[in-house]
């Protein structure tokens, strides 16, 4: 899968809380941010000042068809804003579509080449990593399966898909790129989502939250999404230079910038984001109906992918890469053949691929194989190479 990095991502920014968290205070501390010590509110009560009432008013009264219809065509960085949208939207766009004075070019191009250099281990941490963790993630999972693109999620995950893919190319911040665009109007759907979930009864039935996607709801996203992944390739011994490591944190800080996270409250290395992970995401794993329902129709998606690979091969991938208790949260029926195919070929396949054993593992082409073609399902349900549309909902899932 070289030069192919695609990574589902479930629903990035949505609804993760502090819920179980000892000293949220503590937890949410910047000394470690970009911008150094924090003042003020923290993230947990922090939306997005600047999005929020442009979406309010922009579905109160009709707009977003208009809208949708109108940024279809708009794509790559340097591309023109579209014609044909509101003022007060366009005047939006023209403060936000930039990348932020601190980005660091140089660290932002390093971390796509190690992004397209790591592609295969990524996919497999985001996808069967990042994606199935949300669904243990009792304010996500509930948020994104009473959202509108809850009740699809094949045509979900190929809108979540494409935020990953893009950051990940070769030139994602260049003007060339896609990646800009693509966080904007990731920013502009998570405002609509803010308006509209409290309006559904049965997501307010089930939520322990009134307004879903604060800024520590992002944080913690990433944590799931970022920390996870540079933790799991460490702990995979996949060489990761330093360069390379803090290239890759530079551009999930500039991703979280683009979506509207205060830059006191993002974490600055490495040691603060795992600091801060284990403070506030590790004690509110659990399951929920809905976490459950939502990884069983994910899981369920790759029996579309013919290549040979059992639903038994993706349960234990999900156990090996998450752990057996998550694995028993959401049901997953064990095959113990499998788990010894996962935890003996797996480890021996990242040898190979790094030149580091000269055994080409028997299933080297099995994981090849799945990994592109489960990349192609999600993009767009394999319609597409180069983008999947991102529209603003306006409205919920019906039941």
């Amino acid at each position: 899968m070289e030069n192919l990095s695609r990574r589902n991502i479930l629903s990035l920014g949505v609804a993760l809380g502090l819920v179980g968290v000892a000293n949220p205070a503590q937890a949410w501390a910047s000394t470690g941010s970009v911008k150094g010590a924090a003042a003020g509110t923290g993230p947990a009560w922090i939306w997005d000042d600047a999005a929020d009432p442009l979406m309010v008013s922009m579905l109160d009264n009709g707009h977003v068809p208009a809208i949708n219809a109108a940024w279809a065509p708009w794509v790559n960085n340097d591309d023109p804003l579209p014609s044909g949208l509101p003022a007060a939207f366009t005047a939006y766009l023209r403060q936000v579509n930039r990348l932020p004075s601190w980005a660091d070019r140089a660290k932002l191009a390093r971390a796509a080449d190690f992004n397209r250099r790591r592609d295969m281990y990524l996919f497999m941490l985001y996808g069967l990593g990042s994606g199935i963790m949300s669904t243990v993630i009792p304010r996500e999972a509930k948020s994104v399966y009473w959202s509108a693109g809850g009740a699809n999620m094949q045509d979900r995950a190929a809108k979540t898909f494409t935020f990953g893919y893009d950051l990940s190319q070769l030139g994602a911040f260049e003007p060339t790129g896609q990646f800009v665009v693509t966080a904007n109007k990731t920013r502009v759907v998570h405002a609509a989502v803010r308006h509209l979930l409290p309006q559904s009864p049965h997501w307010r039935a089930v939520a322990d939250e009134t307004v879903p996607i604060s800024a520590a709801d992002i944080l913690v996203t990433f944590h799931s999404l970022g920390t996870y992944v540079h933790r799991k390739l460490l702990e995979w011994k996949v060489p990761f230079p330093a360069a390379d490591q803090e290239a890759f944190l530079h551009s999930w800080q500039v991703a979280l910038h683009l979506l509207g996270v205060p830059d006191e409250h993002i974490p600055q290395t490495w040691a603060a984001a795992e600091a801060q992970s284990a403070q506030v995401l590790t004690p509110i794993l659990t399951p929920s109906t809905e976490g459950i329902a939502l990884a069983e129709e994910l899981l369920g998606l790759t029996a579309q992918i013919d290549l040979g690979v059992t639903r038994g091969f993706l349960n234990e991938f999900v156990r090996y890469v998450l752990s057996n208790e998550v694995g028993d949260w959401l049901g997953l029926k064990r095959d113990y053949v499998s788990a010894a195919l996962v935890r003996t070929a797996w480890p021996a396949y990242i040898l190979f691929r790094e030149g580091l054993s000269p055994v080409m593992p028997g299933s080297f082409y099995m994981f090849d194989q799945f990994v592109r073609a489960l990349g192609m399902l999600f993009l767009n349900k394999g319609s597409s190479g180069t983008t999947t549309p991102i529209t603003i909902p306006s409205g919920n899932r019906a039941a």
